[in-house]
């Protein structure tokens, strides 16, 4: 029986992932340029390092997503997590000179089985800093893959992501 309280990992399947994750209380610990830019550096050269190809993410002051897909042995996304929370958490307990403090929660994953709900989900990573408010169009926030997207494929191929509805999926986001 799952227990009811905590996300369930069922990482067999080799594909591509989401996974949110949120800061400890929702707390804002990664609010400022440069504590954004270490917590998107970190998840670039971690998740290189467990071999997930990153397709989307959107990193904020209290939470982030990303889309990657899976290498071989899918398996290692809780190693994978639990080195970047691990890591980050530390350097920023040591930035606050606050050690011990709890800085992540917990993540959600889940393996995306369809397409059309992929190309979804890369429309609600890519715009997700218009819906929390904080700039106008997506590629103005720096912490967002929306800029590299939109400047890497074709204007055809982004009006059809940007034109996908995703008001049916489900996906932690309340911050």
């Amino acid at each position: 029986m799952d227990w009811p309280h905590a996300p369930v990992h069922r990482l067999e399947l080799q594909g591509t992932y989401m996974v949110t994750a949120a800061t400890y209380e929702r707390r804002k610990m990664f609010a400022g340029p440069d504590r954004l830019d270490f917590l998107m550096e970190s998840l670039f050269k971690i998740s290189t390092e467990f071999g997930w190809r990153l397709q989307a993410w959107a990193i904020f002051a209290n939470h982030y997503h990303f889309i990657a897909l899976a290498p071989e042995k899918p398996g290692n996304l809780v190693s994978m997590i639990r080195k970047l929370h691990a890591c980050t958490a530390r350097k920023l307990n040591q930035m606050d000179e606050q050690e011990g403090r709890k800085v992540w929660f917990n993540y959600w994953d889940s393996l995306i089985t369809y397409h059309n709900s992929y190309l979804a989900r890369l429309n609600y990573v890519h715009t997700n800093p218009v819906r929390h408010g904080l700039v106008e169009l997506p590629s103005a926030y720096p912490w967002c893959s929306a800029g590299w997207f939109e400047r890497s494929v074709s204007a055809s191929f982004r009006k059809t992501i940007y034109g996908f509805k995703t008001d049916r999926l489900s996906v932690v986001d309340d911050f």
